[in-house]
């Protein structure tokens, strides 16, 4: 990862203002994607290149996956994999927000809902009616972040549990037994453990998301990069890297990448 961070000179797109919406590492590869400008490729022990568009230049990329050697991008046209160096759509083209593979098959939260894809079909499986931003898979409950709030299943009990909130959630994690996210309108949204949410404002700061890496949380803001900690029995935020907007990261070989709006993809090494 040495020579990303000397690419700038080289490469403009490392160092123009151009925003950058995600970062994710594969075993060969780190890929960022920028808001309308493409996706690029660093490959290891070379320099970035943009990948082959095919219908994806001006597309808005909301996430970035890796399930083997198949990338996925979520983008506001539809669900998109790219494979032996060509992107193909997938039969899920509609906006999607995030992708994630598990044994049982695939998920995709979208601008309808939850959906699900056992046999390369999709279908909708939760919150049809509403746009589904995010969503995580707990041994007992699957949580569901959208635009009225977070939806709860309870798998044993077959229920599903309903928390409306005044603002659309738009990330999730996993804190210290705490669902913790983040909201369009830049709070931390906190689990109580009291069957409820409650909106955090961090003063001076916007969180764009909130993401679990290596076993640590981190809260991707306006001014920087936070690690989730304990603080007086209540969660804070601690800096990591400040100075930069973060919107996303991502954990490779000992580094923290860090897709920026204004400061192409930055790297240090993992705290």
């Amino acid at each position: 990862m040495n020579e990303a961070k000397q690419a700038g000179s080289a490469h403009p797109w490392n160092w123009l203002l151009l925003p950058f919406s995600a970062v994710v590492a594969g075993q060969d590869a780190v890929y960022a994607a920028s808001a309308g400008y493409g996706i690029y490729r660093l490959a290891d022990g070379g320099g970035w290149e943009k990948l082959p568009a095919a219908g994806l230049d001006k597309a808005a990329v909301n996430r970035l996956a890796i399930s083997g050697n198949t990338l996925a991008a979520c983008t506001d046209r539809g669900l998109f994999y790219y494979r032996q160096n060509l992107w193909a759509a997938s039969p899920l083209a509609i906006p999607c927000y995030r992708y994630r593979l598990f044994k049982s098959g695939a998920y995709a939260a979208t601008e309808y809902g939850l959906w699900y894809s056992g046999d390369g079909n999709w279908h909708p499986i939760a919150c049809q009616e509403r746009k589904v931003y995010d969503f995580i898979h707990l041994p007992h409950y699957l949580v569901i972040a959208h635009d009225n709030g977070i939806s709860v299943y309870d798998r044993f009990a077959g229920e599903w549990a309903e928390f409306p909130l005044p603002v659309a959630v738009t990330s999730l994690s996993v804190y210290r037994g705490h669902i913790v996210g983040s909201c369009e309108t830049g709070e931390l949204v906190v689990g109580n453990k009291r069957g409820g949410f409650e909106l955090i404002r961090i003063p001076g700061r916007f969180v764009f998301s909130v993401t679990d890496k290596g076993g640590d949380v981190y809260a991707c803001t306006d001014r920087g990069l936070y690690r989730l900690g304990w603080l007086q029995r209540q969660i804070s935020l601690f800096s990591v890297r400040l100075g930069f907007p973060v919107t996303d990261i991502e954990k490779k070989d000992g580094e923290l990448l860090m897709a920026t709006l204004f400061q192409g993809v930055q790297s240090m090494p993992a705290p």
